[in-house]
Formats: C-alpha cells, structure tokens, sequence
C-alpha cells in the first residue's frame, strides 16, 4: 500500500550513503531513498535541503523516496505505474538519467537510454516509453519553468518549429533523440532564431 503521507521532510542533510540520504527534521533522522543523479545536486553536510517524498508501505519495510521537485517526485510515481518497473527499477532510471533527461528520453522514443539502467530491459524501457509519452508533452521538457513561473504566466511556452528543425538535424547527423533536444535547450541561440542559427549554437554546446 502506497501513501503520500509525508509530501516533504525539510531539515538537515546529515548523512549521505550511495543511494540514501539522512535529513534530520525535528529531532528525528530520515532516511531516503534517491536516485543517483540528485547526489550531485546536493548541498553540503550541515545545510538545509528540501526533499519531496514518497512512502511506500510493503509487507517486510517501510520506505522513503525523495526527490528535488514535485516534478521528479510526479514521474516517479508514473514509473511505479508501469508493468514491470517497481520502486528499485524507477530509482534505476532516474539515477542513470536525470528527470528531465528521462522527460526527453520518452518523448524522443529512445529506449536504449532508459535500458542503460540496471535490471531494465529493452522492453520495460518500451513500455516505459509507451505508457508514459502521452503524459509529458514536448514543450514542458524543452522550454521548461518553475512552478512560480508557471503559476504567473498560466501556461507553458511552445516548442518553435525552427526548434524542432534544429533537433531534426542534429538526429541527421548522428547524436541520439535526447543528446540533440538537450542541446537545443542548452543552446544560446533564441527560439526565434531560424534553425541554421539554433543549430550552430547546438553544435557548440555539444563540442564543449
């Protein structure tokens, strides 16, 4: 039974072992579950962090799983709903590549990304991309923005067409679906710019 009885533990970061984190709130020490890629986004021991949870209840343990952003925390979820990936694979997943790199991942049909991952094979990683693409539209992952953000403007910025001409260059020359749209979101050139130029820019970012 899975319950979203603790939505955040905000406190301290005291204690990081691989994949677990502890954060003390309140007296009491919590340990939490997290995927790889978020050690690197980590403050140092002794300073303040907010984590997003998630509690799972089985029959032999009682879990915590934190994420940086409620985002992060959403996809996991998504994951868990998956046939074939639980909370060890999902963590998997998010710990080879970051949630927006997933993001983009589903989105370009690139399963052998998500397949990098231990325990998940090519065929959860398709199903994976199957059950999941529907959800995450393109425009959210390639000109993403803060909840605050979100809220002031009321909707999400679209994806330009000379964006996405520029991601299908970069594909026409060799780079992976994710490589080529992280690079065009990575890019200096504006969304405006004509696809030459966007593509350049993509180019000099992925050279760096």
């Amino acid at each position: 039974m899975d319950k979203d009885v603790i939505s955040f533990v905000k406190g301290e970061l005291s204690e990081i072992d691989e994949d677990v984190i502890v954060v003390e709130a309140g007296g009491i020490g919590y340990n939490i579950h997290v995927p790889t890629s978020l050690l690197d986004t980590l403050p140092c021991l002794g300073s303040e962090v907010k984590i997003y949870t998630f509690l799972r209840i089985s029959e032999d343990a009682v879990t915590l799983y934190g994420f940086a952003s409620r985002q992060d925390l959403k996809i996991f979820k998504q994951l868990l709903g998956v046939n074939g990936v639980g909370p060890k694979g999902g963590l998997a997943i998010l710990s080879v590549l970051n949630p927006a790199d997933l993001r983009l991942a589903i989105l370009s049909g690139d399963a052998k990304a998500i397949a990098r991952a231990p325990g998940i094979g090519i065929k959860t990683a398709q199903r994976v991309i199957l059950d999941m693409k529907d959800r995450i539209p393109m425009e959210d992952v390639l000109s993403p923005l803060s909840e605050e953000e979100t809220a002031a403007a009321g909707h999400q910025t679209g994806l330009t067409a000379s964006e996405r001409d520029a991601i299908d260059a970069l594909v026409a020359l060799g780079y992976a679906p994710v490589e080529a749209a992280r690079a065009v979101r990575k890019s200096d050139a504006g969304a405006e710019e004509s696809p030459d130029r966007i593509l350049r820019q993509a180019l000099k970012y992925l050279s760096l």
